[in-house]
């Protein structure tokens, strides 16, 4: 497989059932035909699972698919040159692993510690990403639209949540973000800030 030039990171933003998903997939499509999905999904019930089985009937069967709920960066790295696209759903996800996972982020570390460290790696996963010959579109909530969690932990992963897309959206090529199923362009290469 040959690459004339370097990829583009394109991030897909949207509520829950927005169509974000299935917007980013017909994008992986147009952008190529050799496709890596990086899923993030952990499955813990039922009622996952039905969720994951949606996305995976929905992937044309061409497609390959790695999970990848912690490491993802490696996964891209991994994968980066042997894939015209490399379709990541979701960043949101990944993070709640991250934020979940005690071998990631002890328990006993200060929410500030572990923030910080957690951005660090959506940063590094940005700049992977940009770096790589692939295109790379990636799927995340956005979150702060909706009502202050009642508890910490909500509004502690609603923060960060918020503050890794706002990374991820600084290095990408383009944004967009998915309301009731219509896509609307945040960011191009041709309208930079």
């Amino acid at each position: 497989m040959s690459f004339t030039n370097q990829g583009k990171l394109v991030l897909v933003l949207g509520g829950s059932r927005s169509g974000k998903s299935r917007f980013a997939e017909g994008l992986a499509r147009r952008l190529g035909n050799k496709i890596l999905y990086i899923a993030t999904a952990a499955v813990y019930d039922e009622e996952m699972a039905r969720r994951v089985q949606l996305h995976r009937d929905r992937r044309p069967a061409a497609w390959d698919t790695r999970e990848e709920p912690l490491h993802v960066i490696e996964a891209v790295q991994e994968s980066a040159n042997r894939y015209h696209v490399l379709l990541l759903d979701c960043l949101t996800l990944w993070l709640t692993n991250l934020l979940l996972n005690d071998d990631i982020s002890g328990p006993a570390t200060p929410w500030p510690d572990k923030e910080k460290y957690l951005l660090s790696l959506v940063t590094q996963l940005a700049t992977t990403c940009q770096n790589c010959r692939s295109s790379v579109v990636v799927v995340s909530n956005e979150v702060g639209l909706g009502l202050v969690p009642d508890n910490p932990l909500g509004r502690a992963f609603r923060d960060v949540a918020g503050s890794a897309n706002q990374i991820l959206a600084h290095y990408a090529d383009e944004v967009y973000f998915v309301a009731a199923g219509l896509p609307i362009e945040l960011k191009s290469r041709a309208c930079t800030i």
